[in-house]
């Protein structure tokens, strides 16, 4: 074969195999991506949060306006004292001596006996002049005896009973006596015998006119002042047990007794308040008198002795209560 035809059959194979190769070529397409679903956005609502609440504006408790009680001076009656000589020393009158204490007999003084200082004579009219407040607790003046004196005076003896239905201390009760067109022509007050007057409670008083108007035909007893009591202040829990009295049916009565103390702390100030009835349940006689101790230990007692001097009788039955004050209250 000729070079020529060679040539020309190398060419061929050439071009063949090109062609071969061309159409043998893979050619890979990238796919195009599937697009991943936009996530959708959950839109959570909030919570509605509650509206911050306003308060209401503060009332603070109103001040209370104190009523301007004097405070009292006592004194203690030691082995050669007289009525007479206490009064002169503190510039007050027997008469003013006997009515601040309930006491109808100045002989019946005993040693170590607290007594109550009157006011001035001047303070005593205007709280004896006070009308009764206008709204008054329910106190009632009841049971009332009225006595002459020897010196041309006149006691007048009752009880308070407190049917307020709360606790009230402050109670003082009002006297007048009236002529017969009942106009006032003399009016007198005094503190009753018990600090503390629970709801029910009863408790004596005694007042002294220095002289009986002579035209005195009838009278009006009256409370004019007691307050809610502040519980805070006083002891609850003393009992009076074994009373005994010895004595006539008219004439003057030792009553002894006994206090305990049945509650969880220790009272100071410890008091008895005597009160003597006659058979219409009058009050007759009535005396605060100190125990032997006037403070008593939870759980112990003491004794009290007294002598009550009537100024009616004859005497049917003789109550006696004690009072006291908490420790923590008196000492702040």
């Amino acid at each position: 074969m000729s070079s020529q035809c060679l040539n020309w059959l190398l060419c061929l194979l050439l071009s063949i195999a090109f062609a071969l190769s061309g159409c043998g070529q893979v050619i890979t397409l990238v796919p195009t991506p599937t697009p991943e679903p936009t996530p959708t956005v959950e839109i959570v609502a909030l919570a509605t949060l509650p509206p911050t609440a306003t308060p209401a504006p503060y009332t603070p408790a109103p001040t209370p306006t104190a009523t301007v009680t004097p405070t009292p001076i006592f004194y203690t009656i030691q082995p050669g004292d007289s009525l007479l000589g206490v009064a002169q020393e503190y510039g007050v009158t027997v008469a003013d001596m006997q009515d601040a204490n309930g006491i109808l007999d100045p002989r019946s003084l005993q040693i170590g006996q607290q007594l109550v200082i009157p006011l001035p004579k001047e303070e005593e009219e205007v709280l004896a002049n006070a009308t009764p407040t206008p709204t008054p607790l329910a106190v009632t003046v009841q049971n009332m005896h009225f006595s002459e004196t020897t010196i041309g005076g006149l006691w007048v003896l009752g009880e308070a009973l407190n049917a307020s239905g709360q606790p009230v201390e402050q109670v003082r009760v009002a006297v007048s006596l009236l002529g017969k067109d009942d106009t006032e022509i003399a009016r007198s007050s005094g503190l009753v015998a018990l600090d503390l007057l629970d709801a029910g409670d009863l408790a004596p008083f005694a007042i002294l006119f220095g002289e009986v108007p002579g035209e005195f035909a009838r009278y009006q007893s009256f409370a004019i002042s007691a307050v809610p009591a502040y519980l805070g202040n006083y002891y609850r829990d003393l009992v009076v047990e074994n009373v005994t009295s010895e004595g006539e049916r008219y004439a003057s009565y030792t009553v002894s007794g006994t206090v305990r103390n049945t509650g969880p702390e220790e009272a100071v100030s410890v008091q008895v308040i005597l009160t003597a009835y006659d058979a219409l349940e009058r009050v007759v006689a009535m005396r605060k008198i100190v125990p032997e101790h006037n403070v008593v230990a939870q759980g112990g007692e003491t004794t009290f002795s007294a002598v009550l001097v009537p100024a009616g009788g004859p005497v049917v039955r003789i109550a006696a209560v004690a009072q006291g004050r908490r420790l923590s209250a008196t000492n702040p």
